[in-house]
């Protein structure tokens, strides 16, 4: 069953409007005829917006565990402490070339030291905490010290931390900061009640709009992660266009966010953290985030904090769909006070977005609006907005305003480039690689491929098409859409698959890696939580599951190149220090193909008896 539409969206949106420029050369120029309005200076300026006009409004909240109340910051008390803790990075002479690097996870201390540094021209960089929590030799976080030369470090602990800090010692002479205030280590507190200098008003206001907001570094999955350099332009640009899409933030000030989604990436930072600041909202911090073990905290701060609009990746609207089936009172509330939810970071799987709009019919009589926009690190990250009813999963909607999106042929699909003020100037201390991340005509090359929905009608959107680079060739001569193709057969193999990798370069037929969704096969075999992974994974009725999904695959296209023919059960998780996986739970076909050879010629050994065949 495929639910047609997704509720209303009357009074929350603008209505779209995209212009298209047919080139002689045979490309497209899709742009919005809405030009982009006047946009802030620098965010400092949101911030002092909002702590004079609404300074005993919410604007962090954040608590250490679920049983405990929320801690919450005003704006008035937030702008305090950032000016207090501005004096003390001025004091230490910190710029673009000693920044502020902040290696944990989303809090407050993180943001107010982050804004801290943003508010007197000093870029800050969050570093995933996977790269010192998870990794195993600490390569790519010494090659981001490397690059960076830190003026201060800012852990939220010392001791979680103390191998990487150990690691990456040799590389810098930064003061390490701690959230904890017992640790052996200049404490975030102590800063944040630095007095306040005059100096801090003059860095402020010669702040301008190409000054260095942040770093923020690309997955590395191809190599060394790339620092790209974020302007004051690019993010309050990014957010001036997200008003004149969503107008509703204009009309109201009741927007609540409850996320969990990492600084360190674009779409938590720059789209989630700045939207609340630049339209005067409340962020509550969510302490889980979509993984087995810490989705019930997740899940708890929803039952505490309901918010005004819900954002996540296809990861957590997976497992958010399995606890809204067994909980009535937060389904109730879910899709009662929701205005709408935002899907990002990889592609939404129809099956999930059918069950959305099927639960919320059956709860409270109509589909709960789904929307979602495409962008990149680069383009911080906005460059189109879905700010309509989709007919289905997959709509990256049209250009917002400001941005121009130049749509040129590349074998059987259209590549799809982006020029406008939210994208980034560069890559830091990096000509070359600069240099080859634009065109002739300055649109810079993301490297994605899109369609659009009706190409005599192009304000109904665009598709996203995959990855230029991850598309291959049977020896047929048949391309195969990789990201179409995962995402088909993600849907094919629910609940059982996580992700799918595609395979199949060189060869007859298209075969699959399969990162299994663990605990889902455990309760499809009927086996309890102790069982052991692999012993799971060859259960005679989890290798049946996948057989019959990928029967129904095939039947819904007989295509060579759009179905799979075998597919093999990863029993290791991708691997961070590999760049198979972000934070958001995002695979990266690429690294997932080099690393795991050996896994592919498994799959491809016709005598071996691991792989599940048609």
């Amino acid at each position: 069953m495929t639910v047609a539409s997704h509720g209303d969206v009357a009074g929350l949106f603008a209505t779209p409007r995209t212009v298209a420029e047919h080139r002689p050369d045979g490309s497209i120029v899709l742009r919005s005829p809405e030009p982009l309005g006047e946009f802030a200076r620098c965010t400092g300026d949101w911030l002092e917006q909002w702590a004079q006009q609404r300074p005993d409004a919410i604007f962090l909240a954040e608590r250490g565990n679920v049983e405990m109340p929320w801690t919450t910051v005003t704006y008035a008390q937030a702008l305090r402490k950032v000016r207090a803790a501005a004096s003390w990075i001025l004091a230490q002479g910190l710029s673009a070339d000693r920044p502020v690097a902040i290696l944990s996870d989303n809090s407050v201390d993180h943001a107010l030291l982050a804004l801290a540094a943003q508010h007197v021209g000093v870029p800050s960089a969050a570093i995933s905490p996977a790269y010192s929590l998870m990794s195993k030799d600490f390569d790519k976080l010494k090659s981001m010290i490397a690059l960076l030369n830190p003026g201060a470090i800012y852990v939220s602990a010392l001791q979680p931390f103390a191998p990487a800090l150990a690691a990456i010692k040799p590389l810098h002479n930064a003061q390490i900061i701690s959230g904890n205030a017992d640790d052996d280590a200049l404490a975030f507190r102590a800063i944040a009640a630095t007095p306040e200098t005059p100096d801090v008003a003059k860095a402020f206001a010669a702040v301008t709009p190409d000054t260095i907001a942040k770093f923020l570094f690309t997955s590395g999955s191809t190599g060394t992660p790339k620092a790209v350099i974020n302007t004051q332009r690019m993010l309050t640009s990014s957010q001036q266009a997200k008003a004149q899409t969503w107008t509703f933030l204009e009309q109201s000030r009741d927007l609540v966010i409850l996320d969990w989604l990492p600084w360190s990436h674009t779409f938590g930072a720059n789209h989630n953290f700045n939207l609340v600041l630049r339209n005067g909202g409340a962020l509550y911090i969510d302490g889980g985030k979509p993984a087995p073990g810490l989705f019930a905290a997740s899940l708890a701060n929803l039952r505490s904090v309901m918010p005004t609009v819900y954002f996540n990746v296809p990861r957590g609207f997976d497992m958010l769909i399995a606890a809204l089936r067994s909980d009535e009172e937060l389904r109730r509330r879910f899709f009662g006070e929701v205005k709408f939810a935002f899907y990002a970071g990889a592609a939404l799987p129809q099956n999930l977005w059918d069950a959305l709009g099927e639960l919320s019919l059956e709860t409270v009589g109509r589909a709960l609006p789904m929307v979602s926009a495409w962008g990149s690190t680069e383009t911080s990250p906005l460059a189109t907005d879905c700010h309509f009813l989709a007919e289905r999963s997959g709509n990256i909607g049209v250009p917002i305003p400001g941005a121009e999106l130049k749509l040129v042929t590349s074998g059987d699909k259209l590549e799809v480039r982006v020029r406008g003020p939210n994208v980034t100037p560069g890559y830091w201390k990096a000509p070359e690689l600069t240099k080859q991340a634009f065109d002739e005509e300055g649109f810079y090359l993301i490297g994605d491929a899109v369609k659009l929905a009706d190409s005599a009608r192009p304000e109904r959107g665009l598709f996203f098409d995959g990855r230029v680079a991850e598309d291959f060739k049977l020896n047929s001569g048949t391309w195969v859409s990789v990201g179409t193709l995962r995402v088909a057969g993600i849907a094919a193999l629910a609940p059982l698959a996580q992700d799918i990798v595609v395979a199949g370069h060189g060869g007859d037929e298209v075969r699959f890696l399969v990162f299994p969704n663990v605990a889902a096969c455990r309760a499809h075999a009927g086996l309890p939580e102790t069982a052991d992974v692999n012993d799971v994974l060859a259960h005679d009725k989890v290798r049946s599951a996948i057989a019959q999904g990928l029967v129904r695959l095939k039947q819904q296209s007989a295509n060579s190149s759009a179905h799979a023919t075998r597919a093999l059960l990863l029993a290791e998780p991708p691997s961070v220090d590999g760049g198979e996986i972000t934070d958001k739970g995002y695979i990266n076909q690429r690294a997932v193909l080099t690393r795991r050879a050996d896994a592919v010629a498994r799959l491809n050994d016709d005598a071996s008896g691991e792989w599940i065949g048609l």
